[in-house]
């Protein structure tokens, strides 16, 4: 009789032998069991991914002559608009570096671009977190600036060896110091709680009084300003929609809204400075 008690509580006392451990064990096992869990699930989301891309390859080859035709004079004229920036950025940095040498300032810190393709994205955090499929083998960092082209995507938060945790400008654990398109106050930046399906939003503080809302069509844009050593100056992060008085009076605060094509990420570039990238 107590042996058939015994098996059919066997699972409840497997799982509370489990919590238990989990209290007792120390840090360090813990950490540890974490990250081979994680090293452990990393091929099964990486080889999803791998499998996603495969399927959209050939629901290319599925498309007609024409289609494939009109695709390619919008990849001409793209390729054609990209060499023309290629141009302009190469003669704006020249100029920057004569400025630079001509008022001896110290130049900035070069980046290289790591591109990385989305791997997957929680329902449940889905303006918090994402992960991209590239990791501590491809000289990523902890804390390292991921972009795209709207602009800032996030920063990155924990490095794996293939794959690594994204924290999102839209996160509510993201601050940073933004300047106006056009003025040197700085202004910080935070995001906010958002609903799955909804819009990306953030706030901003500290926004000086003389700012004004005018035009729904011409909204003020927010830049990065540089300090704190993570992001370049310079990179779009959304733009200001509304304003009202802050809590202390001096100030107001105002609703920032982001890129709408971070809903449907695909690909992001994580910034790795060229020196942390040689041997």
């Amino acid at each position: 009789m107590f042996r058939k008690q015994l098996i059919q509580f066997r699972p409840f006392i497997a799982l509370i032998s489990v919590v238990v451990f989990w209290l007792l064990a120390p840090v360090f096992i813990k950490s540890l069991l974490k990250t081979t869990f994680y090293e452990f699930q990393a091929p099964v989301s990486v080889t999803a991914s791998y499998i996603r891309e495969l399927q959209d390859f050939w629901a290319g080859r599925l498309q007609s002559k024409d289609e494939i035709y009109e695709a390619g004079k919008d990849l001409a004229r793209l390729n054609s608009v990209y060499e023309l920036k290629v141009v302009e950025n190469q003669s704006l940095a020249e100029e920057v570096a004569r400025l630079e040498e001509l008022l001896q300032l110290p130049s900035r810190p070069g980046y290289r671009y790591e591109i990385a393709r989305v791997v997957e994205r929680d329902f449940n955090s889905w303006w918090r977190q994402l992960i991209i499929r590239k990791g501590s083998i491809h000289n990523v960092r902890p804390g390292a600036p991921v972009v795209f082209t709207g602009g800032v995507v996030g920063r990155v938060q924990e490095v794996r060896k293939y794959t690594s945790v994204v924290n999102l400008i839209s996160n509510i654990d993201i601050r940073l110091a933004v300047v106006l398109e056009g003025d040197n106050r700085v202004i910080s930046y935070t995001g906010t709680q958002s609903s799955a399906f909804g819009k990306p939003r953030g706030i901003a503080e500290y926004v000086p009084t003389d700012i004004k809302v005018v035009d729904p069509n011409n909204l003020p844009r927010l830049l990065t300003s540089g300090l704190g050593g993570v992001f370049p100056p310079g990179l779009p992060v959304g733009y200001i929609k509304n304003l009202r008085q802050g809590a202390g009076g001096m100030f107001l605060d105002g609703d920032v809204e982001l890129d709408s094509r971070l809903t449907h990420l695909n690909e992001v570039a994580v910034l790795i400075p060229i020196l942390d990238s040689q041997p």
